[in-house]
């Protein structure tokens, strides 16, 4: 062998060498398939970050938990459904012993990042379709959540999730419920932004309810046949409620008839409620046709919440608010900075602001 030969092996062997030694590429994203007859939880369990678990058309009865970030639950829409096991055919984990359907939780201290269900039924189940707290980044996309019995989609202690086209309907109290938290009193917290947009939310108690919570949007929502289309809910805890935006959507004839609860007196024929609210705009939605009895009855009902915190410094604007019973606006609490400016309507309380 030349010298020549000798010193270009010694070259490629630097080269091969050096390369061992650079850090290996990340290893792809794995796919796991679930099929009818196998465990949608068994897969989760064997997936890492990043995975997508795809579940085949067929019913599934199993409650789902999800601790890990970055997974991805796809279904085949309504062609996936998962609904309540039987007592024994499932070990229990936190979602089974909760009553609900998928459950997404994670911790203040460690949020779990980036999940995303999608293409899925959830149907029949004691508490929540889909249930997360500890979260950010969460997805729900062309989820139908239907016959739950509290919450179809709901949300606590979690930042920027993102609900969009989803069909959320006859469940217990609300279609979908975003919140601060449901166990322990305390101010609004940051939403970081979460969106709720282009849902379909038909026969729930209440469309839409958000709870103690600031800075996220709810726009182009088609919200008919409950007993209330959307429900901004504060107390006098600070940071109140609000710093949102309600704007573009269709909320029409939310007339069923809802008894009363110990947190709320009956409803029936409520379009947008804000009750200790501040700093939200309600702007260019569709309200129509609600029409009731209940003290929150109407089409956009400004109303001191039920421990007496008003509204203060919301503006309503651009609205097309016709046909609500007994008025289309209302201010019923005694709050003060809060604006009604050139909506179309027939009917106020107090008169002069349409």
């Amino acid at each position: 062998m030349t010298k020549r030969q000798l010193m270009c092996l010694t070259c490629i062997a630097v080269v091969v060498v050096s390369g061992l030694g650079a850090a290996a590429p990340s290893s792809a994203a794995a796919m796991h398939t679930v099929h009818p007859g196998e465990s949608i939880q068994e897969a989760v369990d064997a997936a890492e970050p990043g995975d997508t678990i795809v579940v085949s058309p067929g019913t599934y009865r199993e409650s789902v938990l999800v601790t890990k970030a970055d997974l991805t639950l796809r279904g085949s829409g309504s062609a996936t459904v998962i609904m309540p096991g039987a007592a024994t055919s499932q070990a229990p984990n936190a979602c089974t012993a909760a009553g609900s359907g998928i459950c997404v939780m994670g911790t203040a201290a460690e949020p779990v990042d980036g999940v995303t269900i999608r293409g899925l039924t959830l149907s029949g189940f004691t508490k929540h379709g889909v249930w997360a707290s500890g979260t950010d980044r969460l997805t729900v996309r062309n989820v139908t959540a239907e016959k739950n019995g509290v919450w179809g989609i709901a949300q606590q202690r979690s930042t920027r999730g993102m609900f969009k086209g989803n069909i959320v309907r006859d469940n217990g109290d609300a279609g979908i419920f975003i919140a601060n938290m449901v166990d322990s009193e305390g101010g609004a917290t940051d939403t970081g932004g979460a969106l709720i947009a282009n849902n379909q939310l038909t026969g729930n108690r209440i469309g839409v309810t958000v709870r103690r919570v600031r800075n996220l949007t709810v726009r182009s929502n088609a919200i008919a046949g409950n007993c209330a289309g959307v429900f901004v809910v504060g107390d006098e805890s600070k940071p109140a409620a609000g710093a949102m935006t309600l704007r573009a959507n269709w909320i029409v004839r939310n007339n069923k008839s809802c008894p009363a609860t110990p947190r709320l007196p009956a409803l029936q024929g409520s379009g947008i409620v804000l009750t200790g609210a501040e700093s939200t705009v309600i702007r260019a939605n569709y309200v129509v046709d609600n029409a009731g009895a209940s003290p929150l009855s109407g089409g956009i009902v400004l109303f001191q919440s039920f421990v007496g915190a008003q509204n203060t410094a919301n503006v309503i604007t651009n609205n097309q608010v016709q046909g609500n019973e007994p008025a289309d606006l209302a201010n019923r609490g005694g709050g003060t900075g809060n604006t009604f400016t050139g909506n179309v309507c027939q009917a106020s309380e107090p008169a002069g602001m349409c």
